[in-house]
C-alpha cells in the first residue's frame, strides 16, 4: 500500500552500523525495511521497522527485497548498501596475523566479492527502475577508508570494498540528471561492530551511531543534488550547521577524480 512517508531499505541491519542507521531513520520518520540474513536479530528491532530476511549472496534475493518493499510501502526512496563481510570471518586475529595475498583461496575471494561488491551493485540495479520512474532517489553505499583498500593483508576486504566504491562512481556518473543520487559513506576508523573481530579495545573504537548525522543529511532535501561524493562520518562536526559539516567531511569519490584526469597517450 503506497505511503506518504519516504521508504528506505537498509542492508546488514541486524547489528552494528546497519542497526543504528535503521533505528535512526525510523526515528526520523522513514518507513524502514531492515534486511539481514539473521532473522532472530532482525526480529528484535523495534516497530514499525519491517524486517526482511534475505541472504545477499543469493541472486534471487535482490528482486525479492524490492518486491517485499513495494508490496509493503508502494515506493522505494532510499537504498543504504551497508551489509558486508569482514576478514575476521576468516581469521579472528587477522589484524595481528595478516591474511597474505597468497594465502587467500578462490572460495574466499568469491565470497567477499559477492557480499561486499556484487550485492550492493545488484541491489542498486534492482531498485533503480522505481527510482527512475519517480525521478528521485538516493543510493548510499558504505565502503571503507582508502588506506584499507591498499593495506597489506587486506586483499579480501579492501579490494572488494574498492570494487563497490568504483561501481558507485560509475553509477553516479550514469545517473547524472535523473534525480537519483549516489554517494559513499565511510565511518572513518575502526568501528565497534561484529565485523571487526579481535581488533583491540572496543571502548576506543568509533560507535556505530557516528553514521547518523551525515546519513540524515544525505537523505534530506538539502542534499538532493549531491552525488558522486564520499563522506567520512568521523570528520562530521555536529557542532556546525549540516551544510558546513558536509563540506568539511565530504570529497569527490576518489574514482571519479581519477576518471576526470586527462588521458595520456601510450
Amino acid at each position: 500500500m503506497p505511503t506518504q512517508r519516504r521508504t528506505v531499505i537498509v542492508t546488514g541491519a541486524a547489528s552494528g552500523m546497519g542497526r543504528a542507521m535503521a533505528q535512526g531513520l525510523s526515528a526520523a520518520g522513514f518507513d524502514v525495511v531492515a534486511v539481514d540474513r539473521n532473522a532472530e536479530a532482525l526480529a528484535s528491532l523495534p516497530a514499525p521497522i519491517k524486517p526482511v530476511t534475505a541472504d545477499l549472496s543469493q541472486p534471487e534475493s535482490f528482486d525479492a527485497i524490492v518486491a517485499e518493499t513495494i508490496a509493503s510501502f508502494g515506493r522505494i526512496d532510499v537504498l543504504i548498501n551497508n551489509a558486508g563481510i569482514g576478514q575476521a570471518a576468516i581469521r579472528a586475529d587477522q589484524r595481528r596475523n595478516p591474511i597474505r595475498f597468497w594465502e587467500v583461496t578462490p572460495e574466499q575471494w568469491n565470497r567477499f566479492l559477492t557480499v561486499n561488491a556484487t550485492a550492493p551493485i545488484m541491489l542498486s540495479r534492482a531498485v533503480l527502475p522505481h527510482m527512475l520512474k519517480a525521478n528521485s532517489g538516493r543510493i548510499i553505499t558504505v565502503t571503507t577508508s582508502l588506506g584499507t583498500m591498499v593495506r597489506e593483508g587486506y586483499l579480501l576486504y579492501g579490494s572488494s570494498k574498492a570494487a563497490a566504491e568504483s561501481a558507485m562512481a560509475v553509477l553516479a556518473a550514469d545517473l547524472t540528471g535523473t534525480g537519483v543520487t549516489v554517494n559513499v559513506l565511510v565511518p572513518g576508523g575502526v568501528t565497534d561492530t561484529p565485523l571487526v573481530g579481535e581488533a583491540g579495545d572496543r571502548s576506543k573504537m568509533l560507535r556505530p551511531e557516528i553514521m547518523l548525522p551525515p546519513l540524515l543529511w544525505l537523505v534530506s532535501d538539502a542534499a538532493a543534488s549531491v552525488s558522486g561524493r564520499r563522506f567520512i562520518a568521523a570528520d562530521w562536526d555536529v557542532s556546525l550547521p549540516a551544510g558546513q559539516a558536509a563540506a568539511a567531511a565530504g570529497a569527490p569519490v576518489a574514482w571519479l577524480s581519477i576518471a576526470r584526469m586527462p588521458i595520456e597517450p601510450g
